[in-house]
């Protein structure tokens, strides 16, 4: 069966992320693509020889199509997820699943109906590094989890510039929404379900106007969130887009993990480094390099951590070909529109108590 997919958005994460991966499966094919500016919609259709493009997303749903991935503006998620849903695709979209907790039930609930199959790309779990921590955990390395740390450190809010990342009447949130959703996920992935989460928020850097002169409400640019997992266990995450890392992608990924039965500590530089190092408990330490296996490096390089990004969407069939295969087979994938929704919430909760110096709510 050929899978007939259209491509709402002209982004670069759509030419990075999407469009390669989609290249790369077989039985695939690309009906169209729809953006808002027209120009740049039909460059992205000739360089990616797609055959139509649209500059309103509604005539590309129209298309003869099985799937639909939606890559578009946030603020666009909610309309363009039900107008696909209500014309019986299955839906790829992007987070925030919706512009609130609301919106993405109302997603959620409309995508059960239809028994479609959907799909919310939260990418860092597909990286070797957690696929590595993942299997320790449910391995039984940490014993009990008793805490979790997880830090995303970059700088792509250091200049002050006006971007949508950063104005609320494009997104919930700032950094929370952003980076803190992919965050929230894996914590949830790693130690399971979430019952109760406190934020502390800033703005440190002053942000210029819109372009157009609307006021808008800045979002925050950094952030700590606190988890209290069901188990028992908590987890501190930050958050932060004002940092210096001072590699070529400025951004820096680490964790720790403590439990009964010993520590994980995992890093990824987005340079060369991707390491994950152990030690049991009663054994001496420092923690030792635990060694990615093979079956989880596939095919993927290994020396830039940007190759090895680009050989697991592209190259492996992760994410977007689990989707594409789950589109084939009617057989569910994972993150779903339940995940999204369930991290919407998280998220939702942690703006909110950031709001309220702090205070610690149940989701």
């Amino acid at each position: 069966m050929t899978v007939r997919v259209g491509v709402v958005g002209t982004s670069w994460w759509a030419d990075a992320m999407y469009l390669p991966a989609l290249r790369a499966l077989d039985d695939v094919q690309i009906v169209g693509v729809a953006g808002r500016d027209p120009s740049r919609t039909r460059a992205f259709a000739e360089r990616w020889e797609i055959p139509a493009s649209f500059t309103d997303a509604h005539d590309l749903l129209d298309q003869p199509l099985d799937a639909v991935i939606i890559a578009s503006a946030n603020d666009s998620h909610h309309p363009l997820t039900m107008a696909a849903l209500d014309r019986g695709l299955d839906v790829l979209c992007e987070k925030p699943l919706g512009h609130s907790t609301a919106q993405a039930v109302e997603m959620a609930a409309a995508a059960a109906a239809n028994e479609a199959v959907t799909m919310v790309p939260f990418t860092y779990r597909y990286m070797p590094v957690n696929q590595w921590v993942k299997e320790l955990i449910d391995g039984d390395y940490l014993g009990t989890v008793r805490h979790l740390g997880l830090r995303y450190f970059t700088g792509f809010a250091r200049d002050g510039e006006y971007a949508w990342r950063f104005d609320t009447s494009e997104t919930s949130s700032g950094v929370i929404g952003d980076i803190g959703s992919h965050w929230l996920y894996l914590a949830r992935w790693l130690l399971g379900e979430i019952q109760s989460i406190s934020a502390t928020s800033s703005r440190f850097v002053d942000r210029d106007e819109r372009p157009d002169g609307v006021p808008y409400t800045r979002g925050e640019d950094s952030a700590v969130i606190t988890a209290r997992f069901t188990s028992g266990a908590y987890a501190v995450l930050q958050v932060s887009a004002v940092c210096w890392e001072g590699t070529e992608f400025n951004q820096t990924h680490l964790l720790d993990a403590h439990g009964s039965g010993g520590t994980i500590y995992a890093s990824c530089d987005w340079d060369t480094v991707q390491e994950v190092r152990g030690v049991r408990a009663g054994e001496p330490g420092p923690a030792a390099v635990l060694p990615i296996p093979d079956h989880i490096w596939g095919e993927a390089r290994r020396e830039s951590v940007h190759d090895t990004y680009r050989d697991v969407f592209r190259g492996s069939g992760a994410m977007i070909g689990d989707f594409v295969e789950a589109v084939r087979t009617r057989v569910p994938c994972s993150p779903d529109f339940n995940d999204g929704l369930r991290i919407q919430q998280l998220c939702d909760a942690a703006v909110a108590s950031a709001a309220a110096d702090g205070t610690m709510i149940t989701v």
